[in-house]
C-alpha cells in the first residue's frame, strides 16, 4: 500500500506551471542505505513524498502533480526493490518521465559499503527484504544486481557509509535539490583520525600514515591526553617532520579536492593513521581541517573513529 506524505509550506507568487519545471524527485538505492531519513529530508523542503507508489503509476502521478490546479509544486516518489517484478519496468518508465513537458525529474540512488549495510541490519535487528530465511550479505548481493540498471541511471549517487541522520538530511538540505547549482558545490570533506591496531577504514578515499612521527604514547605524561589538547599539539609542534608533512599535504589537498568537485564526486574521505589513533592522527587531522577551511568552496568535518579506544 503506498502511503503519501505532504508537509505544508506558504506558498510564494510564482508563474503558471507550464513556464517553471516541475521538480519531481524519484529516490530510489539499497535497503539500509537511508531511505527512510531522506524521505524526511524531503518533506523539510516541501516536497509531496509518496512511499512505494507502484512503477507503472509513475507517469500518472507525474502528471498529476505539474498540473496548474495543483496544490503539489515539489514531488518526490520512494521505490526500491519491494516493487518485486515490476523493478524491471523502471529504466522504461523513468525515460518516459524525461519526456513529459515542462517536467524536471531527478534520480537519486542511496548506497553504502556491505560492511555498513550489515553492521545497520545487525543494530536494528531487522532482516533485509530479501533475507528473510538467510545472511543479509545475500540479500544485498541478490539486491544490488536487481537494482544495477537503476543505478546506472541515476543522476546521483549518494554514500551514506559514514553519515549518520543528521548528515544524510543535511547532505539533501544542502543540496538544493532540483537546481543546477547543486552540481558545482564542493564536496563534504571528512577527516577521519584512526588507529592502525584498529583497522583501515573501509570508506577511506585517501590514507596518510603519520607513525613516522614522534609518538607522545611514549611520554608518560603525555598518554592520558589526546591530540585535541594543547599539550600534544606542543609536543608534535618540536618537529620539523610535522610541519614539513602539514605543509606538502595541505598543498596536495588544495591540487587534489578541487578536481574531485570538478568530476561530481560529492563525498571525498581523508583519514590519516596513527598506531593507536588517540594522538598523531588526532591532531594532524584538525590541523589539517583548520589548514583547508573556507578552500574553494569546501564543506569540511572532523571525526576522530579511535580516540577513546586506548
Amino acid at each position: 500500500m503506498a502511503r503519501a506524505r505532504k508537509t505544508s509550506t506558504a506558498k510564494a507568487d510564482t508563474p503558471p506551471a507550464a513556464a517553471v519545471p516541475h521538480k519531481f524527485i524519484v529516490l530510489t538505492g539499497v535497503s539500509g542505505a537511508g531511505k527512510s531519513q531522506a524521505m524526511r529530508a524531503l518533506e523539510d523542503l516541501g516536497y509531496f513524498v509518496v512511499d512505494n507508489l507502484p512503477i507503472t503509476l509513475l507517469p500518472t502521478f507525474a502528471e498529476l502533480t505539474r498540473r496548474a490546479n495543483t496544490e503539489i509544486e515539489k514531488a518526490a516518489v520512494v521505490i526500491d526493490v519491494r516493487e518485486g517484478a515490476l523493478l524491471a519496468q523502471f529504466p522504461k518508465v523513468f525515460r518516459d518521465l524525461r519526456q513529459i513537458p515542462q517536467l524536471d525529474p531527478t534520480l537519486i540512488f542511496l548506497d553504502a559499503t556491505d560492511a555498513a549495510l550489515v553492521r545497520r541490519y545487525s543494530e536494528t535487528r531487522r532482516p533485509h527484504p530479501l533475507a528473510q530465511h538467510r545472511s543479509a550479505i545475500e540479500g544485498l548481493r541478490e539486491e544490488r544486481a536487481k537494482l544495477a540498471p537503476i543505478r546506472a541511471m541515476a543522476d546521483e549517487i549518494i554514500d551514506t557509509s559514514d553519515l549518520n541522520v543528521h548528515e544524510l538530511r543535511e547532505a539533501f538540505m544542502s543540496r538544493s535539490l532540483g537546481t543546477p547549482t547543486h552540481r558545482h558545490r564542493g564536496p563534504l570533506v571528512t577527516f577521519l583520525s584512526f588507529g592502525y591496531k584498529h583497522g583501515l577504514p573501509l570508506d577511506a578515499d585517501l590514507v596518510f600514515d603519520v607513525r613516522f612521527l614522534p609518538n607522545p604514547h611514549f611520554v608518560a605524561k603525555l598518554r592520558k591526553h589526546t591530540g585535541r589538547e594543547r599539550i600534544i599539539v606542543n609536543y608534535l609542534n618540536q618537529f620539523e617532520d610535522t610541519h614539513a608533512f602539514l605543509k606538502q599535504t595541505v598543498e596536495f589537498l588544495k591540487f587534489l579536492i578541487p578536481r574531485y568537485a570538478r568530476e561530481g564526486k560529492s563525498y571525498v574521505t581523508v583519514a590519516i593513521g596513527c598506531t593507536g589513533g588517540r594522538h598523531r592522527s588526532v591532531m594532524i587531522a584538525e590541523a589539517l581541517a583548520r589548514e583547508l577551511k573556507g578552500v574553494d568552496g569546501v564543506r569540511m568535518r572532523v571525526k576522530h573513529r579511535d580516540v577513546a579506544n586506548e
